[in-house]
């Protein structure tokens, strides 16, 4: 049903012929789309709970605060971490996965860029946070169009 042979990894081993000396490990597509499902989810959930409505981590609430004023950012915080939560729940549930790729997209978007707009010496690395965020957006288009792919 699925191809494997984008995802070969080569493992070498000892021994006196060539051809024993490489061995193919095949990561199944499916399961790696899976895996990626399982690590966006828990990035949404994790940054929505721990972070934000537990402030774990009240650099964030500081951020908030910083753009919507320190009045508001206890409760926005919380509010953005229940959205934040809901987008974790949301891929993990798979539905409508293009979708959710462009909520999340539209969400990350958005934050980066009143973060790096109106709070950014609160940020540890704006180049840091946009590299991660990039590449985290890579990550969650893989897996919305994965499934697209595959039908045919």
């Amino acid at each position: 049903m699925h191809d494997t042979m984008p995802f070969k990894m080569l493992l070498l081993h000892e021994g006196k012929d060539s051809a024993r000396r490489i061995r193919m490990f095949q990561l199944q597509p499916d399961r790696f789309h899976v895996l990626a499902q399982i690590v966006i989810g828990s990035v949404w959930v994790f940054h929505g709970l721990f972070s934000k409505i537990l402030n774990g981590i009240p650099r964030h609430r500081l951020i908030v605060g910083r753009i919507l004023g320190m009045r508001r950012a206890q409760v926005a915080t919380s509010a953005i971490g229940v959205m934040e939560f809901l987008l974790g729940v949301w891929a993990f549930c798979g539905w409508q996965p293009v979708w959710c790729a462009s909520i999340q997209t539209a969400a990350i978007v958005a934050m980066n860029s009143l973060e790096i707009l109106l709070a950014r010496e609160l940020l540890i690395s704006a180049i840091g946070m946009l590299v991660l965020n990039g590449g985290f957006l890579s990550l969650v288009w893989w897996w919305a169009t994965f499934a697209q792919r595959t039908v045919h």
